[in-house]
């Protein structure tokens, strides 16, 4: 099948790309391993995930959230907006399909995508003039290799496996990582009746979801290095001195990290208060794993029937594209800096890998929507000039 366009992934940021292209009337398929649009959130996320920003700042191009939503928008409704943003932009993925390879051809004027169909073992071949990669950099979930993990005798799970605290009852958890999705299962856990604790590698901001909504509604307006000391002032008065709680924050500020590294602000969403009243135990990262014993750097030892592992996702799309060289370095991340990570060379191209969420995702699938339109545009310009039949003189 020959398109101008193939859009690798249907979460957010292929849903985005086509959307965007469609609306230029620029053909494009977008091809998705799984059997559903989204599978990140419909398949691997814990049931009381919301979104942690206000719905005005997680909106996909040219379709906002209902005024009817709420301000922090749930899981199911993430996912009827999903739909819904499908349905009205007619993208339409083609599921169940495995991209295998992708690469350049020699050339230098086509891409050549070759996809499996797991529903009927038939191995598909698409031509196209440009490549999106929207698979993003969460595409398979990251356990580090921590000593003697394989000698533990409890369940550990990557934190995608986790749906919800109801069968850790009366059991101590240890969750590893104190990010957005760390603190949150946390949470979950504890208000489930389980014994929760949070393993805490680095230094990490911590804001109520309040704080977080004003803190990017004054950034439309005030830079960093004014809305940061605003929003820390804050945050002290709420929550007092983290470090009297096992938590060191970062020297720079919660939006300048953001802006600077795409390191984004743990959300508060009832950690905080049950780790004030001694409720959840906080410790420092792991040294090893003996049994069911884990020892911490600091020394302390303590006993755990299960780990949760939030301990973030890697890029896999050094599995599939081949012989690039230009757009992706060897973790699978853009080699340019935000904002010019998301174009490459030979029509290839790249959204969700800001690390700025889904206002990344749009302005991503914007740029690169704009940019393939303008190309496209001076292609079948210059083959309608190629192609206009030349007078003959003897």
């Amino acid at each position: 099948m020959e398109v101008v366009v193939v859009i690798v992934g249907a979460g957010p940021a292929g849903l985005a790309t086509s959307a965007c292209l469609n609306l230029h009337s620029i053909p494009n398929i977008v091809l998705e391993r799984e059997d559903c649009s989204a599978s990140l959130w419909r398949k691997h996320t814990y049931d009381r995930i919301k979104l942690h920003l206000g719905k005005q700042f997680c909106a996909l191009p040219h379709m906002p959230f209902p005024p009817h939503a709420p301000t922090f928008v749930p899981k199911n409704g993430f996912l009827s907006y999903l739909d819904n943003y499908i349905s009205k932009f007619n993208s339409n993925p083609f599921y169940n399909r495995n991209v295998e390879s992708a690469f350049c051809s020699k050339d230098k004027q086509k891409w050549l995508v070759q996809a499996m169909n797991t529903t009927t073992n038939v191995l598909e071949h698409y031509v196209a003039q440009f490549l999106v990669v929207a698979t993003g950099d969460n595409s398979l979930g990251v356990v580090p290799r921590l000593p003697g993990l394989e000698t533990f005798r409890g369940e550990y799970m990557h934190s995608s496996q986790y749906k919800n605290g109801r069968k850790y009852i009366n059991q101590d958890v240890l969750v590893v990582g104190a990010g957005n999705s760390g603190m949150e299962i946390a949470y979950d856990l504890s208000s489930s009746g389980a014994n929760a604790s949070l393993s805490v590698r680095g230094k990490v901001h911590v804001l109520t979801k309040e704080l977080a909504y004003l803190g990017m509604s004054l950034l439309q307006y005030l830079p960093c290095k004014i809305v940061d000391p605003i929003i820390l002032m804050l945050q002290r008065l709420h929550f007092g001195d983290l470090a009297n709680y096992g938590l060191q924050q970062p020297e720079n500020g919660p939006f300048y990290l953001k802006a600077i590294t795409g390191q984004s602000p743990t959300i508060d969403v009832g950690a905080m208060p049950k780790i004030k009243a001694g409720d959840m135990r906080v410790y420092p990262e792991i040294s090893k794993v003996e049994g069911n014993k884990v020892v911490f750097a600091n020394g302390k030892v303590d006993q755990f029937d299960a780990m949760i592992f939030a301990t973030g996702y890697k890029s896999t799309v050094l599995n599939w594209l081949k012989h690039e060289d230009n757009l992706f370095n060897n973790d699978g991340m853009p080699q340019q800096k935000f904002p010019n990570h998301w174009k490459g060379e030979k029509g290839l191209y790249c959204v969700g890998f800001a690390q700025r969420g889904l206002a990344g995702i749009s302005k991503d699938a914007q740029n690169v929507a704009d940019d393939i339109r303008r190309m496209w545009k001076e292609k079948v310009m210059t083959d309608q000039f190629d192609n206009t039949p030349k007078l003959c003189y003897s």
